[in-house]
């Protein structure tokens, strides 16, 4: 590697030296993607995130899981230069040729800070909901080809505040966007609400605050999803800032199991935070990070609970993927 005569970094190919690996292996190096070639390492190897990330601190290369999680399936890339001591480390520790990572990487695109390409619902959910959602979704005219609905609005902040009432059951979900432009147009966010197990979608309320009105409501049958369009009052030209917040009330499910929220981009900033009542304190509350709902955390924190009721889990540039708080009762 050198630097160019205005202190430019350019990655200069190597010698890969890979004859002494696996063929599929040897194969990702030298012609595959960087996540596919860190994920097929990472196979090899038989190293858990979790272990991969203790060998990386014995290195003094600090990691979250879930960013090696992103990066293996492509949802990230390492940024150049910053991200190269930890793209190094991870050569040592799968035992790679040097630089054989690192020259996949490629120079750092021109898209804009924290736009990360949206994931479907498909990548995220388990079993039939991501073609449920799909539904929905094209009956308000969005369509799966179009991949996002929000893809015009860049995540600031999110800010979700949960009550759980006396009989351990949720009450209402009360959220606060804050949004970017990323081009001229934008004028409504589609969201979409899944309720818990015995959720009576039909009964689900969703009541509007600052900044935005209700639209049109699509509502899965005698299912527990429901998609609903929120209005601007404008036309959002580029780079404007919009704030808006809304409500779901729901107290229509079965014991609360706690909540994560489904990130198809990312956002820079995301809070939840969950109010028990003073007669129902859970027995224990994790902060979780998961990549599908149906895979293990790729982080878990267990989180301290007030007096007054209150725990809250903050997750910084979180997504794609899901981020909240499981709740034990016993």
């Amino acid at each position: 590697m050198s630097r160019d005569g205005e202190g430019a970094l350019i990655i200069e190919p190597v010698r890969r030296g890979s004859g002494d690996l696996p063929a599929e292996l040897a194969d990702a190096l030298r012609t595959g993607e960087f996540h596919h070639a860190l994920r097929t390492a990472i196979s090899h190897r038989g190293l858990s995130l979790a272990r991969l990330r203790a060998h990386l601190a014995l290195r003094g290369v600090q990691i979250g899981q879930s960013t090696l999680s992103y990066w293996q399936r492509g949802l990230r890339q390492p940024e150049v230069p910053k991200a190269l001591p930890a793209v190094r480390a991870l050569e040592s520790v799968l035992q790679l040729p040097s630089d054989s990572l690192v020259v996949l990487i490629g120079p750092r695109t021109s898209r804009p800070r924290g736009h990360q390409a949206a994931v479907s619902f498909h990548d995220l959910r388990s079993g039939d909901m991501g073609s449920i959602v799909d539904q929905l979704l094209a009956d308000l005219g969005v369509l799966p080809s179009s991949n996002h609905s929000n893809a015009d609005l860049e995540l600031l902040s999110v800010h979700d505040r949960i009550t759980v009432d006396e009989r351990r059951r949720q009450v209402s979900i009360r959220t606060r966007l804050v949004t970017r432009a990323r081009r001229h147009g934008p004028d409504r966010y589609v969201t979409v609400y899944n309720g818990d197990p015995g959720c009576k979608i039909d009964d689900v309320e969703l009541i509007t605050a600052e900044g935005c009105r209700v639209g049109r409501i699509r509502r899965h049958p005698g299912g527990e999803t429901m998609a609903t369009e929120l209005l601007f009052d404008r036309k959002l030209g580029e780079g404007d800032i919009h704030v808006f917040c809304f409500e779901v009330r729901d107290d229509s499910s079965a014991l609360f199991p706690g909540y994560y929220r489904m990130l198809r981009d990312q956002a820079a900033s995301y809070l939840l935070q969950l109010q028990f009542a003073p007669t129902a304190m859970p027995a224990r509350c994790t902060r979780q990070v998961r990549a599908r709902d149906d895979a293990l955390p790729v982080e878990a924190e267990e989180l301290p609970l007030d007096t007054g009721g209150v725990t809250s889990g903050y997750f910084r540039d979180a997504g794609p993927g899901l981020a909240g708080i499981a709740v034990e009762w016993n």
